[in-house]
Formats: structure tokens, sequence, C-alpha cells
């Protein structure tokens, strides 16, 4: 049975990524969260370690998930952990148009890592981490959407800047 490298920046980690993952692990063997350490195109609203830490917390119940933090590129991440193969969640709309481009870039770099993609849940269609930290700083509720710590997480984080 193969492995999957499930790769991101998880800023922060929403459901629907949880969702996909724990879809993927009842699947495979093994699910291998990489959290992107620093991400050369983003601003980050959590450090690694607490990225990493609402990832596995989020997932402590799934034995087949390991979430570690990475660098580099995904195909090397996963070809270092064992994968054959790189998890991506598809939503509709332009999610399609951008994981084509990045997995054939993938293929090009590492033609022995193949993509495997899982169509978002229908309720997690919409859910972006950098739209919830637009709209929760807005000060809207979000608790819908991500795992309870995390929300947590993100009230404390608004009311530590409003201070």
């Amino acid at each position: 049975m193969p492995k999957v490298a499930y790769v991101g920046t998880f800023d922060p980690v929403h459901n629907g990524h949880v969702d996909i993952a724990k879809r993927a692990a009842a699947a495979v063997e093994e699910v291998i969260v990489g959290v992107y350490k620093s991400p050369p195109t983003k601003t980050l609203m959590f450090g690694t370690e607490e990225r990493v830490r609402f990832f596995a917390d989020s997932v402590r119940d799934v034995p087949n998930i390991r979430v570690m933090p990475f660098t580099g590129l995904a195909p090397d991440f996963a070809r270092e952990n064992g994968a054959g193969f790189i998890l991506r969640g598809l939503r509709a709309g332009f999610d399609f148009e951008l994981e084509f481009e990045m997995a054939l870039m993938w293929r090009h770099i590492a033609p022995d890592i193949d993509v495997i993609c899982i169509l978002s849940s229908l309720e997690f269609q919409f859910v972006y981490s950098s739209r919830i930290k637009e709209v929760v700083g807005l000060g809207s509720d979000v608790s819908a959407l991500v795992p309870p710590h995390v929300n947590q997480a993100l009230a404390e984080k608004m009311a530590s800047r409003s201070e």
C-alpha cells in the first residue's frame, strides 16, 4: 500500500485540510503531512511549530497520519519520507488550474513522484486558509470551519493584535 505526502503551509489548518487527510488515510498506508516552514510568497500568521501542532492535534485520532515540518520542494520531501505520491485537495473553480500546473512542474522535477487529488467535500468547497484569516480579522465567527483548538488560537491571536 502506498504512502502519500500532503504538503502545504496550513496557516491555519482548517476542516477541509483535516477532511482530505483523514479520507486519504483510509485508503493508503500512511499520510505524511508536510507543513512548509517558510514559503517565499506568503506572510504567515502562525509559526511552524504552531502549525505542526495544530494539524497534529486535529488528526491525533488517526494513527497513520504523521505531521512534520519541511523546507524545499514537495517531491523531495515525498521521496525523503518514502512517499511515491503527493496528495492534493481540489475545490471547485480555479483550484484545478493551479494544482494542474503545480503537478506538471513536480512531474518535470521528479518523474518518479506522482500526484493524487481528492475532491474536497461539498461543505469545504469555499474554505481557504487565507479567507479564514481575513474573516476572523474582521471579527467574524469561523468556528464551523476550523478545529476547536485552532479557533481558540485564532481568537487569541486577534485579541493580542487589538491590544
